[in-house]
């Protein structure tokens, strides 16, 4: 493999790849020559320029020496060589030349995406095509290079897409040269993303993932595999005799140095949020990670921040949203405002921060549009020498190619570029780019200079005729006022090519008919030239300059760029919390109706004591100790803080992996959405702990994960500490898939669903037996191939150890009953029966094995296996012994769960205080928290909501939730929380308003 190692760098990058390649006429060093050699020495040297150096080093009147794509000299007093061609550069500067770190120039994606299906040892998933090398698939694109010149861009790290893994990357130069001619270095960085594309199967196995957690999944596997397919093979060809060989895999031995860290993966990411969940990639298997961030990583900056990761910003600053018609503005969340108001001073806050980044023109639809977004991002605070390191030191610092790039110092590559003023000035334009010493002009230079005042002298073979012209604006939209024989007349069509002024005035205020036409050529301070009048006649003129060009202010008016004012809350956006609530040391609530849900009852007049978190006492007549925080419950009503036992809410990138009938390695635990708003509605209705779980599209689905409703905390910190992992299950017509007329895979029917979870059971014991038979002969035969890690049958492998919970979703009596007795025989318990809309029928059979009912209240007739679903379902179970809970399974239901529990009462005269618990210890039990949350008891977490009332009326409303002792809602806080966010919902309105909604901006 021929990959480039900084280290072992020992001939100079120019001379070994651009001597012959782009500073000669010679397409590559390999090409045989064609008719005579051309050895002309190509020496250019700029003297009185100001010279960028490297970020903070700007020298003044200096001179910088290129001779045959390298630099030569760079410095003050840096000699002119004999053989140069000199150029003076008096008011312009050179720049070091900008390297992008994540692009996909010069490879085509249909080209890409066609090589993924050619024939060959490769991954099973098309998605998966770390074999495929940008050098390989990479084709110049003078067009797109020309591009990123404009905006001084000369190298660029790029990669093939669309995939999971993508391939490996190659830097190549902006130039318009040949492939082999502008590959710098190849295989440096291995493409990665946890969005596949379109282009590939969209159903059956080969279409798996369809979802977030699925690409992790699949990364996690494949990244597994990787290590697996390197060991497999030395241990084979250690000993090859008695063993079957490894398969061969073209794209798991191309992922091994990548997945062994020696090589990063670039890793592009939708938001701050997969930022963290790309470091806990990075920590899990020891890889190296760079990731494309999204310009929302101030939303989590800390957090961002203690990643460590290499990080690329791309200036993709979102446009303004459409707010002038109230329809439309009503469409637009206060988070997304903030976002377009925030955004361009992302970076800013990164650099404050002292987060190491890059920057981008990924995300643009053309490349030369990122100067105007560098500059715009340098008004709102980014340091100018920091943007500069940005595009230059660092990403070269990365590479390992600090010696070849980055900075103009002798030795290193010339790539550069030339403006005529501060880079950062909004007049300033890029000239020229110099792409390893070869020059590439933007902004065509004038061979002379025609504005200021002139004094002209216009003579015919009858008459002379004085006046004077002055010219000024841009050169290529000169302005004129012209004066002849004291008469002010406008000149037109004035244009300047090459030397040659030309321009027409109408010659009526002459007295003389029709249009002169006039056309000279400028040297120096003098122009001469000739032209006509209207009837043909000859006449000469010239023009002798009597002052200079004057620079006139620019009047127009620029949008100001002044920073943000508001500020960041987490998450944020409306009902965003500026840090986590606090924690009181000790918490009394005197005289409330006390709901304990456990042997307490309900104990009227009570107090309830908090220290720490934690439940210290619950009782009448309690002591406040000094210090203690004092809240009346005069007329109100303390429940345990309500659990869903079965919800769909926070979760990002689909609910269900539904490619495959069985994905038991999805872990919801990857794709928490902590911002998801329906956790504060949820809060509002007193819930503080919830099962999230995979939906119910395929038999063996993905692992839940249960969380506290910790409203503005991290994924990680959501997480219900010590909780029992849970696996989804489902039966019925969901993965019969009885409403497609073409059933895509295997199980068509509910005894097929029974054969598969037998058949897939039977596999996992295998895998145990194959695992068992390794260690056990490891030490005798240490050469023997190691088996495959499968994370699909390690969970499986987990469920018969319980060490995962089974949830599954079921309705029909039937195939409950298949269910229970196919467990039985296979070994494992099913420890919650998701729905059981017909559990009411076969109580006794779900109680002999150990099962709780989790439930609607009152669903029914939605499709036609719930057709005997009843309301009483519930409390008929109940009566049965069995433990039974009510669920949500929906985001706006659960908001009012407590409701829900009073249909206990209501259809089945369950006990208000039982009925109570179908949303409290009863899901706590389910779930194997009993010992920390479902009840108000000493020693329990203090999770509990205060009422208004009675918690099982209509009329009652949720006033306070509090998890671990912290208050997370309070319906009077909430009231300031919207006022708050209206205020700056309208300011931002007028913000963007008065800037011109659905206007494009000048980014």
């Amino acid at each position: 493999m021929n990959r480039l190692k900084p280290a072992g760098l020992t001939l100079s990058l120019v001379s070994a790849l651009l001597f012959f390649g782009l500073a000669a006429d010679i397409s590559g060093q390999t090409r045989p020559v064609t008719g005579l050699h051309s050895n002309t020495p190509q020496v250019t040297a700029f003297k009185n320029a100001r010279l960028v150096a490297a970020p903070g080093r700007v020298l003044e009147h200096a001179v910088l020496v290129v001779r045959d794509g390298e630099i030569g000299a760079a410095g003050i007093d840096a000699p002119i060589p004999a053989d140069a061609v000199v150029r003076d550069l008096e008011g312009k500067t050179i720049y070091p030349g900008f390297i992008d770190l994540y692009s996909h120039y010069g490879i085509e994606r249909k080209k890409a995406l066609e090589a993924v299906y050619k024939d060959g040892a490769r991954h099973w998933n098309p998605a998966v095509r770390p074999e495929l090398r940008a050098a390989q698939l990479f084709q110049p694109d003078e067009k797109a290079a020309a591009g990123y010149r404009k905006a001084g861009f000369t190298a660029a790290l790029t990669f093939p897409e669309p995939g999971i893994f993508t391939g490996s990357a190659a830097l190549v130069l902006l130039a318009d040269t040949t492939a082999a001619g502008a590959v710098l270095a190849d295989e440096l960085a291995q493409g990665l993303s946890f969005e596949k594309g379109e282009g590939f199967p969209g159903r059956g196995a080969e279409g798996y993932p369809a979802s977030l957690m699925g690409h992790i999944s699949l990364i996690r596997q494949t990244l597994l595999d990787a290590r697996w397919y390197g060991r497999a093979w030395q241990a084979y060809n250690r000993s090859p005799a008695g063993q079957s060989a490894p398969e061969k895999n073209l794209s798991l031995a191309a992922l091994a140095p990548f997945a062994d860290g020696k090589s990063p993966f670039l890793l592009k990411t939708a938001n701050e949020l997969g930022l963290l969940r790309a470091s806990r990639l990075e920590k899990e298997f020891g890889i190296s990670v760079w990731a494309l961030g999204s310009g929302t990583e101030y939303r989590r900056l800390e957090a961002v921040k203690s990643t460590g990761l290499k990080l690329i910003l791309p200036l993709d600053f979102p446009e303004p949203p459409e707010v002038s018609a109230p329809a439309e503005e009503r469409e637009t969340s206060l988070r997304e405002l903030k976002y377009w108001d925030m955004a361009p001073e992302n970076p800013t806050r990164l650099s404050k921060a002292g987060i190491q980044f890059t920057l981008s023109a990924s995300g643009l639809s053309k490349p030369e549009e990122f100067l105007d977004r560098l500059r715009r991002a340098v008004k709102r605070g980014l340091p100018a020498d920091r943007a500069l390191a940005a595009l230059t030191t660092i990403p070269a610092d990365w590479l390992g190619l600090s010696r070849q790039l980055g900075t103009l110092e002798p030795g290193k590559l010339a790539n550069f570029f030339i403006t005529d003023g501060d880079l950062f000035e909004k007049k300033t334009k890029i000239l020229e780019t110099w792409v390893a010493g070869k020059r590439h002009e933007i902004v065509e230079e004038p061979l002379a200079e025609p504005r200021g005042k002139w004094d002209l002298t216009v003579s015919s073979s009858e008459n002379k005729i004085s006046g004077s012209l002055e010219l000024s604006g841009e050169i290529s939209k000169l302005k004129s006022e012209l004066t002849l024989a004291s008469h002010k007349i406008g000149a037109q069509n004035i244009t300047l090519d090459k030397r040659t002024l030309s321009f027409t005035f109408p010659a009526d205020s002459l007295g003389l008919p029709g249009v002169a036409r006039l056309a000279g050529t400028v040297i120096g301070d003098t122009i001469r030239g000739a032209g006509s009048w209207s009837d043909g006649s000859a006449l000469t003129w010239q023009a002798l300059r009597s002052a200079p060009p004057v620079e006139k202010p620019d009047t127009a008016t620029e949008k100001p760029e002044s920073s943000s004012d508001l500020t960041v809350v987490y998450p944020d956006g409306a009902f965003g919390r500026l840090e986590k609530p606090a924690q009181p040391a000790v918490l009394l609530i005197k005289g409330a109706t006390i709901w304990t849900c456990g042997s307490g009852g309900v104990i009227e007049h009570a107090d309830l004591l908090v220290r720490a978190g934690r439940i210290a006492a619950v009782g009448r007549e309690l002591e406040a100790p000094a210090g203690a925080l004092v809240l009346d419950g005069t007329g109100k009503h303390v429940t345990p803080g309500l659990i869903d036992a079965h919800s769909h809410m926070a979760i990002e990138g689909n609910v269900n992996e539904m490619t495959d009938a069985i994905t038991a390695e999805v872990r919801i635990a990857d794709v928490i959405d902590c911002d998801d708003i329906d956790i504060y509605r949820q809060l509002a209705g007193g819930i503080t702990s919830a099962l999230i779980i995979h939906g119910s599209a395929n038999p063996i689905g993905g692992q839940g994960v249960l969380i506290k409703l910790r409203w503005g905390a991290l994924p990680e910190e959501m997480k219900f500490e010590g909780a029992k992992p849970v696996i989804k299950f489902a039966l019925g017509e969901n993965v019969t898939q009885a409403a497609r007329p073409d059933p895509v895979r295997f199980q068509a029917s509910r005894m097929g669903v029974e054969r598969f979870f037998r058949d897939w059971f039977a596999a996992a014991k295998d895998y145990r037996r194959e695992l068992e038979s390794y260690e056990r002969l490891k030490k005798s035969a240490p050469d023997r191939v190691p088996p495959r890690r499968d994370l699909r049958l390690e969970a499986l492998l987990e469920v018969l150890d319980s060490e995962l919970v089974v949830h599954c979703h079921s309705y029909r009596q039937d195939e409950i009953l298949a269910m229970l007795r196919t467990a039985d025989a296979v070994g494992f318990k099913i420890g919650v029966l998701i729905h059981v809309l017909e559990g009411y029928k076969v109580a006794e059979a779900i109680r002999a094995h150990g099962a709780m009912p989790t439930t609607f209240s009152d669903w029914w007739a939605y499709k036609y296996e719930v057709i005997d679903a009843i309301p009483y379902n519930g409390p008929l179970m109940h009566e049965q012994g069995l433990v039974v809970s009510f669920n949500s399974d929906d985001a706006e239901l659960a908001r009012h769960m407590n409701l829900e529990a009073a249909k206990a009462v209501k259809y089945g005269g369950v006990e208000k205080v039982e009925a109570l618990k179908f949303v409290t210890a009863n899901p706590a039990a389910q779930l194997r928290v009993s010992d920390r949350v479902g009840r108000l008891e000493p020693g329990l977490d203090a999770d509990f909501a205060v009422w208004s009332g009675d918690p099982l009326s209509s009329y009652s409303v949720c006033e306070q939730t509090w998890i671990d002792g912290r208050k997370y809602f309070d319906r009077q806080e909430d009231s300031q929380l919207r006022r708050t966010a209206r205020a700056e919902r309208l300011a931002l309105i007028q913000k963007i308003l008065s800037r011109g909604s659905g206007k494009k901006e000048a980014n």
